[in-house]
């Protein structure tokens, strides 16, 4: 790992520009044999202003916070091993720490979001991290998505809370998941919108699904859904 004192001149000059906007601090965060530091922003109380996330999808900014579904996704990445032609795509990545734990773990990664400034506080991530080298970032609406290539695993963490983005997402799962790929998804339990896409996925993919409990620092228990889907 680097700290802020060792990060290349671009990732540096990267998380100068962030500060101009957000009080943020690179975090370790351990799972398994893997040491990652992730950039987080400071005040995410004040700036969340006690705004529920299960209540208040539409304004609520997902991208923000370290979920604990999050964590889950990473902690399982980081026990997978990389295949040798093998390409990961995290869609609504976020802060990025599963995509970054497959990324330690061998992968070649693709690192997705809606915003520049979201995608540049993974790039920081990556390179205090060391693994920038493996990662890719891409921006990228589901809405109206680029050229894309396959891939063989597709991942995501609280990427469901809009119903209109639900068909878009399963476009992007056919289209994009490579012949024999799967796609892996984790969400808290309480999140109430995981069902319906599930039923709308299952016209075309096999679905297993586990739970994991994960206690937070407030020791607040947390149950998280990850999802298995494979091409029918």
């Amino acid at each position: 790992m680097r700290d802020e004192n060792q990060l290349p001149a671009a990732a540096a000059a990267t998380l100068a520009g962030l500060r101009q906007s957000y009080q943020v601090s690179l975090e370790p965060l351990t799972l398994r044999d893997q040491q990652l530091q992730i950039l987080q922003v400071d005040d995410l109380e004040s700036l969340l202003g006690g705004r529920d996330p299960f209540a208040d999808i539409e304004s609520f900014p997902f991208w923000i916070k370290l979920w604990e579904a999050a964590v889950v996704l990473a902690d399982f990445m980081a026990s997978q091993p990389p295949q040798a032609d093998g390409r990961v795509l995290e869609l609504g990545a976020g802060l990025g720490v599963p995509g970054l734990a497959a990324a330690a773990a061998g992968h070649r990664v693709t690192l997705s979001d809606y915003e520049e400034q979201i995608l540049d506080f993974q790039r920081v991530s990556a390179a205090a991290s060391e693994v920038e080298e493996r990662v890719e970032h891409l921006l990228l609406d589901w809405l109206n998505p680029p050229e894309l290539p396959q891939y063989s695993m597709i991942i995501g963490a609280e990427i469901l809370f809009r119903e209109e983005f639900f068909q878009p997402l399963l476009g992007l799962l056919r289209h994009h998941l490579a012949p024999g790929g799967v796609v892996y998804l984790a969400h808290d339990i309480r999140r109430r919108s995981l069902h319906p896409f599930l039923t709308l996925a299952e016209e075309h993919f096999t679905i297993a699904m586990s739970r994991r409990r994960l206690t937070a620092d407030d020791d607040e228990e947390h149950t998280v859904l990850l999802s298995r889907l494979t091409a029918k």
